[in-house]
């Protein structure tokens, strides 16, 4: 029994030697504490906290160098879509604000700058064109899938909004090639209309003499002169070559020589191109006629009538716009058919044209 006792006094001593039951009073662990927390905030772990945020903010404010650095073509991409929508909705807004004024009470085309009407005419087809990317793009990571289509086909399905210089340059001259190879079949269907003219007894011989001579030189490589092409105006003003005369395949080609899809209400459609056409024509008289034109603006003027303007002088648009503009201030309602076949009557023998369809090998 005085063993057991002996014991458990030794038990306990060495308890309290290993492990104190005393505990460091409040004024000692609020001393821990304030240690600790100013060691948190000394200057050097501030600077180096100070030194890693900068950095990271530098990062952030470089983060586009280095994505265009390892991914160029798509930050490329991604910069002309982005600055093409700025551009879109700031044509789509004129648009809208150009349909209201023509819309509104006493609104004219009087009213309109050249390049407002110019507007007006190309906006419904792009806005149509590209209304289903922009919707798309709305939709949750669908932009992702959409930048590689977009770097693939930007042709098909964007507009010039969207394109590069060198990209409208090209796709513009792919356009009009389009549009210029069907110049040829609408001239073989004015050619086929010669003889119902020549047995006409209500045509004119003198008027058949005329127009076969316009045909004659067309066929030969030779531009007929204005004088030549209005004296046979009236050919477009009754049958044979009035819009309600003309056969379907020669509206079909018709058509397309003016970039206008092949749906319904053809005639309908070319009725109206051929008043744009004329409005377009009286505003660059307002504005001080062709040659106070600048460069860009005489160059997609005689590109919308069917001119190639690519390696071509100056002087030489200025002098075909201004034949031009000379048959159109003789057009009116009765005879829009004239106006719409002067693509070919004033530009199927122009030599940038001719290398435009068959390039030299």
């Amino acid at each position: 029994m005085v063993l057991s006792l002996f014991v458990r006094s030794c038990r306990c001593n060495i308890s309290k030697l290993v492990f104190p039951l005393t505990y460091p009073s409040y004024g000692q662990y609020q001393v821990r504490q304030i240690h600790r927390k100013s060691v948190y905030k000394t200057e050097e772990a501030k600077k180096v906290r100070f030194y890693i945020l900068n950095r990271f903010i530098e990062f952030l404010k470089n983060y586009d160098q280095i994505l265009e650095k390892n991914f160029p073509t798509t930050m490329k991409t991604y910069r002309v879509f982005t600055e093409g929508i700025k551009v879109f909705i700031l044509d789509t807004r004129e648009y809208f604000k150009i349909v209201r004024l023509l819309n509104s009470p006493g609104g004219t085309y009087t009213k309109l700058l050249r390049r407002e009407i110019e507007l007006y005419h190309q906006m419904p087809k792009d806005m149509f064109k590209v209304a289903p990317i922009l919707i798309f793009s709305t939709l949750p990571f669908a932009f992702y899938v959409l930048l590689p289509l977009i770097y693939a086909l930007p042709k098909q399905l964007l507009t010039s909004h969207f394109w590069t210089l060198e990209q409208k340059s090209r796709y513009n001259i792919e356009y009009l090639h389009d549009r210029l190879v069907h110049n040829r079949p609408v001239f073989r269907h004015l050619q086929s209309q010669l003889n119902f003219i020549k047995y006409n007894k209500e045509i004119r011989d003198d008027l058949y003499d005329s127009w076969a001579k316009v045909l004659g030189q067309l066929g030969s490589g030779v531009q007929p002169t204005i004088e030549d092409i209005l004296a046979c105006k009236c050919l477009f003003q009754d049958e044979p070559y009035h819009l309600f005369y003309l056969s379907r395949n020669h509206i079909f080609h018709l058509v397309r020589t003016h970039n206008i899809h092949a749906g319904w209400f053809r005639r309908t459609r070319l009725s109206d191109r051929a008043l744009i056409l004329i409005e377009m024509d009286k505003a660059i008289m307002r504005e001080g006629g062709v040659h106070n034109l600048p460069v860009d603006a005489l160059r997609t003027a005689c590109y919308i009538r069917g001119l190639n303007p690519v390696n071509v002088d100056t002087e030489y648009l200025v002098k075909w716009l201004s034949k031009w503009i000379q048959v159109s201030s003789q057009i009116d309602k009765d005879s829009l058919s004239l106006l719409l076949h002067c693509p070919i009557l004033l530009g199927y023998n122009e030599p940038s044209n001719w290398i435009l369809i068959y390039p030299k090998k």
